[in-house]
């Protein structure tokens, strides 16, 4: 059963952007991902920089609480929880994958998805860095660590990867620029969950973000990878099958006279 369902696989589209092209933006993705999350790191460690605004922007959340902003940012932190998201993205590559019949781009969300768990997970435990008080969670008790955010790092690489996997194949520059604004727009709301309900601070969502861009570059440049080896070993084939044909001869007489 699996091999029919193999066979009846599809390769990913074609993308619109050249392989160069794509390794700019995901080393950019990179530099800027890795800068972010080191600049917050050595704030949170020496207690400076936006470090500072830890404490005074956790204060302006806690006393800006509304019943119908909680209402709605609990939602949105229950469904962006790393178990949860995990368990939505599996779901929704599968039905990719039986939608489309196709295995490549399903596999590399999925893949970015669980990097970004170990990624998440490691750092957790390396910094080691205590959430905000506990009589501020409106959610509940959580002693998982703070630093970074599991959540908006799940929804960062979640939307902006695939983002990318579906607008880097079909679109245009517009759509590009709307459909990569409309993820960083859900980041930035669940960030913000994730303050307003006192589970973090500021700078482990801002880390996080450093985090999630971190992560995307890696699924870009794989993808990017893999698309340009597919168009190399496809024109080498090409040139290798044209070198085999035999020449015609133009002594030779007519098939048809």
């Amino acid at each position: 059963m699996i091999l029919a369902l193999t066979a009846r696989l599809r390769p990913a589209p074609p993308l619109r952007a050249s392989q160069h092209v794509l390794f700019c933006w995901a080393g950019a993705l990179l530099v800027v991902g890795d800068a972010v999350f080191w600049l917050m790191f050595a704030a949170v460690q020496s207690d400076s920089g936006l470090a500072a605004m830890d404490g005074p922007v956790h204060s302006l959340m806690v006393d800006s609480r509304s019943p119908a902003a909680t209402a709605l940012l609990a939602g949105l932190t229950i469904v962006t929880a790393p178990e949860v998201l995990t368990v939505i993205g599996a779901v929704f590559a599968l039905v990719w994958v039986v939608w489309r019949r196709e295995l490549w781009r399903p596999a590399v969300l999925m893949g970015a998805m669980v990097l970004a768990v170990v990624v998440t997970t490691l750092i957790k435990q390396l910094v080691s860095r205590s959430r905000p008080p506990s009589s501020d969670f409106l959610l509940g008790p959580d002693d998982a660590l703070s630093f970074p955010s599991g959540h908006t790092v799940g929804i960062g690489v979640f939307t902006v990867v695939l983002a990318y996997l579906v607008l880097s194949r079909s679109g245009t520059r517009t759509t590009a620029v709307l459909g990569f604004s409309a993820a960083f727009g859900v980041v930035a709301l669940v960030g913000l969950s994730r303050l307003y309900l006192g589970y973090h601070w500021l700078t482990d969502v801002v880390a996080s973000l450093g985090v999630a861009l971190a992560v995307a570059a890696v699924a870009v440049f794989t993808d990017a990878a893999r698309h340009g080896s597919a168009k190399n070993r496809s024109g080498a084939l090409n040139g290798r099958a044209a070198t085999t044909l035999p020449a015609a001869d133009p002594s030779a007489p007519d098939a048809q006279a």
